[in-house]
């Protein structure tokens, strides 16, 4: 059964398609790099699996329907990493990491269970945040407030991680970090991720299947290769993506 199984997804809004007829699974183990320009559909996309959004269309999360899942039901299996995040509390790291569990507790008020203790340290522990859970979420950096969001969802303990563009706004070794550590995530049974790229070098380097999207449509989906060919990029972005990475890349080379 798969973790996710998206069939005839639309997202219409004021009589404009944003999303058309877009279908695919999630297997555990998958990590589905989602790419294509502006205004393809890709966060729309997003927008409408985290129910953030009207749709038509069914989309399954382990075999149950998502629009009937109730809220605590819907987070034990779907959790979301944003590009940004807006804070207006001083919190501390362990007190937003902390806030991955409600979905595991009786209510706002219910206290922590052992078992919360344990999935919030070894969320500290696995994104390097321990020695600074008593900090201030004000005063990090944008790398380790996004660890701090990834930490929490680590605690949410879903079996699915969307990504909207994780690492959009960050300095190049907090990419490295943040995707290495949801990478180490993915190896664990029962689990998948799905991230929408702009990237398509970390795209390249991290998923084992992508999905190319243009106008709103799918238009290549499979295994990277298979996916990411010369023609197909060349057709969405209306260039030659190959020559241009090879322009990039060929100073590195060089030394």
């Amino acid at each position: 059964m798969a973790l996710l199984d998206v069939q005839d997804l639309s997202v219409t809004i004021h009589g404009l398609q944003l999303v058309d007829s877009v279908s695919f699974t999630l297997e555990a183990g998958d990590w589905l790099m989602v790419a294509g320009p502006n205004g393809a559909g890709k966060s729309t996309l997003l927008a409408a699996l985290t129910r953030g959004m009207p749709y038509t269309g069914r989309v399954s999360l382990a075999g149950r329907d998502a629009a009937a899942l109730p809220p605590k039901a819907f987070a034990r299996t779907l959790g979301v990493l944003a590009q940004q995040h807006s804070l207006n509390y001083d919190f501390t790291v362990e007190e937003v990491v902390s806030m991955g569990r409600y979905c595991h507790r009786g209510g706002v008020l219910a206290p922590h269970s052992d078992e919360d203790a344990a999935q919030i340290q070894l969320a500290l522990e696995r994104t390097g945040l321990a020695a600074q859970r008593g900090q201030s979420v004000l005063t990090l950096s944008g790398g380790e407030l996004q660890r701090t969001f990834l930490a929490q969802l680590f605690a949410q303990d879903p079996k699915i991680l969307l990504l909207d563009e994780p690492t959009n706004h960050l300095d190049i070794q907090y990419q490295a970090q943040l995707f290495e550590l949801i990478e180490q995530w993915r190896r664990q049974p029962g689990r998948a991720v799905l991230s929408v790229v702009h990237d398509l070098s970390l795209a390249r380097l991290y998923g084992n299947r992508a999905m190319l999207m243009h106008r709103s449509h799918v238009v290549a989906i499979g295994d990277k290769q298979s996916t990411f060919t010369r023609e197909n990029l060349e057709h969405i972005y209306q260039m030659d993506v190959y020559a241009w990475m090879d322009r990039l890349h060929a100073p590195w080379k060089q030394g």
